[in-house]
């Protein structure tokens, strides 16, 4: 198994985000986009994730300065929690790298980075519908899945 460096994101790894987010062919939207436009958005995204301090992106970087995999959370103050609250938005990992161990790193990153910023709690969601095996990746590590709390969204 090969190395992998654990690294922030950079301005320029916005095309390895998105290379990584249409090989999943998870996301219609994405999937049906021109290239360009995926591209131009995670660009954008990226963008505004590092102009602050309220958001952190992880890579995976393979020993030829591939990008395999990546984690984003960000920054959460909660008026009732004594200690903002670290929400992970994403964590993919190239299909061939799964299994072995990037995305346990990935977030242990964020733990680590939670716990230097005296975060209460993280928080992280996940599909239902996806194989049990990723609910599963979670637990292993100590999360715990709630069933008393109701996931809305509002599409705008």
């Amino acid at each position: 198994m090969p190395e992998i460096a654990i690294r922030p994101a950079v301005k320029t790894d916005a095309p390895a985000i998105a290379h990584i987010l249409r090989s999943t062919g998870w996301f219609e939207p994405i999937n049906a986009e021109p290239v360009q436009e995926t591209l131009n958005r995670m660009d954008r995204h990226l963008k505004l994730c590092l102009a602050d301090n309220s958001h952190s992106i992880y890579l995976a970087e393979d020993p030829q300065g591939g990008v395999v995999g990546y984690v984003s959370a960000h920054w959460l103050p909660y008026f009732f929690l004594s200690g903002p609250e670290g929400f992970v938005s994403e964590l993919f990992i190239e299909e061939a790298y799964r299994g072995q161990g990037i995305g346990k790193r990935l977030i242990q990153e964020v733990v680590r980075e939670a716990r230097e910023r005296v975060c209460s709690r993280l928080m992280l969601v996940t599909s239902r519908s996806r194989e049990a095996y990723q609910r599963e990746f979670y637990k292993k590590d100590g999360w715990q899945e709630r069933d008393d709390i109701a996931n809305f969204v509002l599409k705008l």
